[in-house]
Parts: structure tokens; C-alpha cells; sequence
């Protein structure tokens, strides 16, 4: 690590209090981050850990809208709850705070007021996408709309999450709100905007000096910083009640953009944890500021927020932004609204005192270069063929043979063969190879690393064979339980940034307080004569039962969205006349067959009461021919005819559609049949 920083200043992305955590978010940031902190912690250097939920995102209110809540409740709700499921899962904050504080609001407040005085805004008066049903201008994020650069059906208005480009509302292709289904107007309104046009040259000097970011991050800031229009101005401040009001004339009824609003909550978080020495985090010169992010928030922590802070002209900049890529779910991306979804509170439950199976899992499929996979069929292998049978394995073999050969007393080591000391040499290794590893972000091959340890130990034990030596070779015997007992404490230390619950135990087995990680550079932290505890399993097997019990959860998910209809907007209203000219009856299928050369198309004969006639219905997918003959349907009569692969077909008939594109006759109540012409109103 840089020596030319006095202290570090981490943060992970303030999650949005609109529902409760899950293992896309953990893998995202959260774990990464905390894995970082704790070691920077055990290298004794200065370090705080900040986060807190973002409170004041579209999300939130569309949220409040969904349940019949206001956004205050909402907030209150999944604060708590995430708050809770991150401590229970060991992610150390030094402060998990909310932009609902009163302290965040002046912060916030504060910075638009220096950027508003120092004239860095334009004022423009521009058209923004307004509801006229629901009587309000809409947010980025109650507009959706195709790509205009991958054709994702589902874009925001700010943002593509499927390609990750950065968007403004009107650049979508069919825009419709969110609110009502219905395609937005255009309507004037003031607001103020960052140019980030006129700041393209100072960013894209920032972003060059950082070339030895992530491919990921430094590839997509070049992206946008060299694509042929540029940067483009981005307002500020938003048409919304829920928020930091914006503090200037002329701005009521706005509030300010919640990607202005939410990363100041770095420093109000801050300025809570430490109100008399906030600003040596955030404006001393030998300190560094690393932001963990997910990929979808590279634009706003790699552009936005320096831009911002840059004008400011008080703040240190990010000296890193290590973005991981999207965890998918059992070869599904991760979706709340389908509840597709590993839920942190859910799993703190049905895992109990099994934080670090989870951690480790996270951490060794982290999606660190690429889009990744989680399975619980991995889950349970990374458990019972890594931790339990590699690490848990060594460590009770070598704590049950100190107790069974010397009462629980380290032996010491007296003379060592060409073995051990090859041993030792590479123990002596891993310390620094870890070290590396995290400090690069390479958190995968850190935690690779540590498991090797864990097999070096193994190893050591299965080619000495202690439990046949000791009949013949005491001293011997004593050596090699010396030298596993110190590969068991490096072990307890290595391990504490990545299994936190489980370096504790093993602390606890070994008797020993916690020992700083610069100790495990030597090979000799546990001396000769101190007694260690008892043994304790530190993993235990995970059964098919349990693993099952979650695939179960996961199919009962993907049965309820398959039932779920997608309901589209509304249609333009009619009038009652007009529905009255509709003319639609009950009728029976008389007759039923294929439409030669067609594979949709199925002939049908009609009796509607008032005659028989031809009808032609694209439901061969769905119907066989001599399964519907005699079925009643309800059928629009007076449809002006068509002719169809050279038939006339005369009406139409009333189909249901599922959400998977099926279709079902709408007929009459199966209690009484209807005859057939009996119209339906």
C-alpha cells in the first residue's frame, strides 16, 4: 500500500431504503469493502468505514405509492432492516447513517449553496416529461422507454442498467410513466444544471491519472468522456416533494437530484461519526478516498460526484473506485420485483451462526471482472469440500492431537528437518501474498490464498503422520503439532478480514487474544507451554435438506411470477355508445380444424344463436381441434369481416393471455349454460 497516505476514508454505495439487502448487493460492494477495511485495520493503519441508506431516490416513493405509505415510513422500515442484517453479518461500518438526517439535509443544502453562489450552475428553463394524469413532472426514474443505444425495452430515464449507458428522459424511444402506464407530454420548467460539458477537460484529466483503475471502471469512464457528443449538462435539481429542498429563490415545489444528494452523504455520514475532525478524511492531502461501488454507479462516483466535489474546490477526489460487475442467481439475474433473490434477513434465519459460509461463497465467485453466478449447489460444496473438510478439517486434527499427546499444551519445536523448515518458509509467505492480493482488489485470489494455507497445513500433517510418529518419535512429533499449531494461528489472523465470526472462534480455541496481522509475518506466534481451549467444530456440514429447502423457495418465486399477469396501461377511454356498438354473444364450436400451411390458425364453426358462420382464431398453440368442439366461448358478432389464408372469417373471439403468452377462452359461468345469442354486457 501507498505510504504517501496518512489515512484512508472507505465507502460503500448508499443502498436505496426501499427493500432489504440481498447477495447481489453484498457481492456488489459491501463484502469487498469490508474485507478491505478489516485488513487496512489489522495493518494498524487509519481507516473509517462509512455508509448509510440513501433515502430520498424515486425508488423510494414508488415504494410509498405501492404500499399506501408515505416515504418517511418507508425509509424508517428498510433503514432499520438493512442496518440490522449488515451488523449481524459482520460488515464493520464505523457509521451507517441516512440522508434523512438533519445533518445530511444541511450538508447537502450547504454544497448546492457554495456551487449556486460560485455561478458553477446554468439556469435553464427546459422541457421535462410531465403526467397529465397524475399531475406531476416525473423524476428520471418514473420514465421508462427502449435504449436508444442497446434497444433495452426497460430503460430509466438516467440510466440503461442492461448496457450501462448513461441517459437523459428524452433520449428514450416510447417514454411512458411509470405512474399511470401513459405516455408522458413535454413541459416547460426551470432547473439547474452541472455542465459538465465545460468540466469534460478537468474530468478526463482526472480519469487518465487513474489508468491503473479497474478495466472495467476506467474502460466505461473513457467511453463516455470520448464518445462523439461528450459529456452533456445534467440538472441538478428535480420537480419532486420528497427530498433536499433546493436552497435558492424561485426553486420551490424542487428538490435536488438525488445523484447530487446522495454521495454528499459520504461526508454528512462522516461529519457524524467525527464532528470535530470530518474534514482530515475529506480535505487533507495525505488522505485517500476509495469508493466500493457496483457497476451500474461507476457514471456517478467516477464523474458526477468528482465534478461536483472539484468545483467545490475543498475536496480530496477518489484515488480508487473498484467496481464489481452483477451477481446472477442460479443462472437468472437478480430481480426484487420477482423476488429472484438470496435475502440477507432471510438467510441469517434459515443459516444461523453461518455468516462465513456465505462471506466465503460471496468472496470466492466474486463478480470482479465479469458478470457471475451464485448456485446453492455451490454454496454447499464451497462449504462441506472447502471449509469444513480443507480448513475445519486441519485445525480440529491438530487442536484434538495437542490435547490427546500434551494435555493441550503447545510442544515446543527443538530441531527442525529440511521439511519443516520448507514449511515455515512458505508459511512465512502468505502474509505478503494476501496482502497483495487485497490491496489490488483482487479479493478472489486473496481468499484462494488463504484456503492454500489451510491445504498447506493439511498436507504437512498428512505426510508426517504424527499419529504413527508418536509411538516411535516423540520429539518429532512434538515439532510437527509446534508447527501446526502455528499455521492454525496464522490461520485465526489471516482469515479475520474474510471470515470475521470464524477468526474469532479460532482465537477463542487457541486461547489467545487477537493478533495483529504484522504478527503473522513471523512463524512463531503461539510459544511453547501456553494451553490452548478445547475443539470445536468451526464449520458444520450442510445437508441436501437445507439446500433443497432454498431451491424450493426459488421455485415458488418463478411458479408466482408465471401466474402474475402483465397488465398493460389502460387504453384511451371510450364512451358508453361507443362500447354499446360492440355486439358480443355467447356461441358454441360446432366444428374445428387446422388452416393448411399455418401453425397458429385453427377454422372454426360457430353457432352464435342468430346463425352458424366461419370464424378463424389463432389459438392452435394452445387448443387441439377435437379437444373444443362443443366449448361455449364469448364471441364479438358484428366485427366487420376479413379474409384470412382465403377464408372469410366473421367475428372474433374473446381470449385471455397469461404472462407467458398463453391464451384461455373467456367463456360464460360454467354453473348455468348460457344459450347460445345471449349477449354479454
Amino acid at each position: 500500500m501507498s505510504t504517501s497516505f496518512k489515512r484512508s476514508l472507505v465507502t460503500a454505495a448508499l443502498p436505496y431504503a426501499n427493500g432489504p439487502v440481498h447477495i447481489g448487493h453484498l457481492a456488489g460492494c459491501y463484502l469487498p469493502a469490508d474485507i478491505y477495511v478489516r485488513y487496512l485495520r489489522g495493518i494498524g493503519h487509519d481507516v473509517k468505514f462509512i455508509c448509510g441508506s440513501d433515502e430520498h431516490g424515486v425508488p423510494i416513493t414508488i415504494k410509498a405509492k405501492k404500499e399506501g405509505i408515505t416515504p418517511q415510513q418507508v425509509v424508517d422500515k428498510y433503514h432499520k432492516m438493512m442496518g440490522d442484517s449488515f451488523k449481524e453479518f459482520g460488515i464493520s461500518f464505523d457509521i451507517y447513517s441516512r440522508t434523512s438526517s438533519k445533518t445530511h439535509h444541511q450538508t447537502a443544502s450547504d454544497f448546492f449553496k457554495t456551487l449556486y453562489d460560485k455561478k458553477v450552475f446554468t439556469e435553464q428553463i427546459t422541457e421535462q416529461y410531465f403526467d397529465e394524469t397524475a399531475q406531476q413532472f416525473l423524476a428520471d426514474r418514473y420514465i421508462t422507454g427502449q435504449c436508444p443505444k442497446c434497444g433495452n425495452e426497460n430503460a430509466y430515464g438516467d440510466q440503461c442498467e442492461k448496457c450501462g449507458s448513461s441517459l437523459n428522459a428524452t433520449d428514450l424511444i416510447n417514454p411512458k410513466s411509470t405512474l399511470s402506464g401513459n405516455k408522458p407530454v413535454l413541459k416547460q420548467t426551470k432547473n439547474w444544471f452541472l455542465p459538465l460539458d465545460k468540466l469534460q477537460g478537468k474530468i478526463k484529466d482526472y480519469i487518465e491519472a487513474h489508468s491503473n483503475w479497474k478495466t472495467n471502471v476506467y474502460g466505461q469512464c473513457k467511453s463516455w468522456l470520448d464518445s462523439g457528443d461528450g459529456l452533456q449538462p445534467r440538472a441538478m435539481t428535480r420537480d419532486l416533494d420528497w427530498g433536499v429542498k433546493v436552497p435558492v429563490e424561485g426553486a420551490d415545489g424542487k428538490v435536488l437530484y438525488v445523484w447530487f444528494d446522495a454521495p454528499i452523504g459520504y461526508i454528512s455520514a462522516t461529519k457524524e461519526l467525527l464532528p470535530n475532525n470530518w474534514e482530515d478524511y475529506w480535505k487533507s492531502k495525505d488522505s485517500r478516498l476509495i469508493h466500493f461501488i457496483g457497476k451500474d454507479n461507476i457514471v456517478f462516483h467516477c464523474i458526477i460526484f468528482p465534478a461536483m466535489l472539484m468545483e467545490h474546490g475543498e475536496f480530496v477526489l477518489a484515488d480508487n473506485v473498484p467496481a464489481n460487475e452483477f451477481l446472477n442467481l442460479e443462472g437468472d439475474k437478480i430481480s426484487t420485483s420477482r423476488n429472484w433473490a438470496v435475502w440477507l434477513h432471510e438467510y441469517l434465519i434459515d443459516f444461523k451462526n453461518q455468516q462465513d459460509v456465505l462471506r466465503y461463497t460471496l468472496c470466492s465467485n466474486a463478480p470482479e471482472t465479469k458478470d457471475n453466478d451464485f448456485t446453492w449447489k455451490d454454496f454447499q460444496t464451497k462449504n462441506n469440500s472447502e471449509l469444513v473438510a480443507i480448513f475445519g478439517n486441519f485445525v480440529n486434527r491438530t487442536v484434538v492431537l495437542t490435547h490427546k499427546y500434551y494435555q493441550g499444551k503447545v510442544p515446543p519445536a527443538e530441531k527442525y528437518s529440511k521439511e519443516d523448515l520448507l514449511v515455515l518458509e512458505e508459511l512465512a509467505k502468505f502474509p505478503q501474498k494476501i496482502s497483495s492480493s487485497i490491496e489490488q482488489f483482487k479479493f478472489r485470489e486473496a481468499i484462494q490464498e488463504l484456503m492454500n494455507l489451510a491445504r498447506l497445513g493439511n498436507k504437512y500433517l498428512a505426510e508426517t503422520e504424527p499419529w504413527k510418529l508418536i509411538k516411535t518419535d516423540e520429539e518429532r512429533v512434538k515439532t510437527i503439532l509446534n508447527i501446526a499449531l502455528q499455521i492454525t494461528t496464522n490461520l485465526a489472523i489471516l482469515s479475520e478480514p474474510f471470515l470475521p465470526f470464524t477468526s474469532a472462534k479460532l482465537f477463542s480455541i487457541l486461547n489467545c487474544k487477537q493478533i495483529n496481522w504484522l504478527s503473522a509475518k513471523q512463524t512463531n506466534n503461539l510459544p511453547a507451554g501456553h494451553v490452548i481451549g478445547k475443539e470445536e467444530l468451526l464449520f458444520n456440514k450442510i445437508e441436501d435438506d437445507q439446500i433443497q429447502g432454498q431451491l424450493d423457495k426459488l421455485d415458488e418465486s418463478k411458479s408466482a411470477n408465471a401466474l402474475n399477469i402483465q397488465l398493460t396501461a389502460a387504453k384511451p377511454e371510450i364512451t358508453f355508445d361507443e362500447f354499446t356498438k360492440m355486439d358480443i354473444r355467447v356461441g358454441t364450436i360446432l366444428e374445428a380444424e387446422r388452416v393448411p400451411k399455418t401453425d397458429k390458425l385453427l377454422k372454426l364453426k360457430i353457432d352464435t344463436g342468430i346463425d352458424v358462420r366461419t370464424v378463424v382464431s389463432g389459438i392452435a398453440a394452445f387448443y387441439k381441434p377435437e379437444d373444443i368442439i362443443g366449448q361455449q366461448i364469448s364471441i364479438l358478432v358484428n366485427l366487420a369481416p376479413r379474409n384470412i389464408k382465403g377464408i372469410e372469417s366473421r367475428g372474433m373471439i374473446l381470449m385471455a393471455e397469461n404472462a407467458k403468452g398463453e391464451l384461455s377462452f373467456v367463456s360464460p359461468t360454467k354453473q348455468e349454460e348460457s344459450h347460445n345469442g345471449s349477449t354479454i354486457k
